[in-house]
């Protein structure tokens, strides 16, 4: 997953917390980086016609974005998963973040065969926890 994809992750998931468009302030807090870097990021996705950005308003995904930005969440449930369930690996969702820039469709295809994602993934995410809410049952109940 690339960073373009990355910052079309967190402004779909901001959109979906604010239930509006995204800041950009949020956007650059969600990914831990400056205003600024998430201001030229902003600017380059709106070149590519994935968002509209209105100054003073905040960041919209156009369908295209909406899309790509579904893509790259269902990417990360993958990796979650693949760590959690695979791996056994305990500070899953903290690796999941750390492997997610390097992580590419090919291979998030082909971890996809060895875990036992749900059908309804990536709509299982839960923005306000930042984690799959059905991941985190199965997390819940193994204790």
């Amino acid at each position: 997953m690339n960073t373009a994809d990355q910052y079309l992750k967190a402004i779909y998931l901001v959109q979906e917390q604010e239930d509006g468009p995204a800041s950009t302030g949020r956007v650059a807090e969600t990914l831990d980086v400056s205003p600024a870097s998430a201001n030229e990021m902003i600017g380059k996705l709106e070149e590519r016609d994935l968002l509209d950005h209105e100054k003073y308003k905040g960041v919209t995904l156009t369908d295209e974005g909406i899309r790509k930005a579904s893509d790259a969440l269902q990417t990360y449930c993958i990796i979650e998963r693949f760590l959690h369930e695979v791996l056994d690996v305990e500070e899953f969702r903290h690796e999941a973040k750390q492997l997610e820039p390097v992580i590419d469709e090919t291979v998030a295809e082909r971890l996809d065969t060895i875990i036992d994602r749900e059908p309804q993934c990536p709509d299982c995410f839960s923005a306000e926890d930042d984690a799959c809410a059905l991941l985190e049952l199965e997390v819940d109940a193994a204790d």
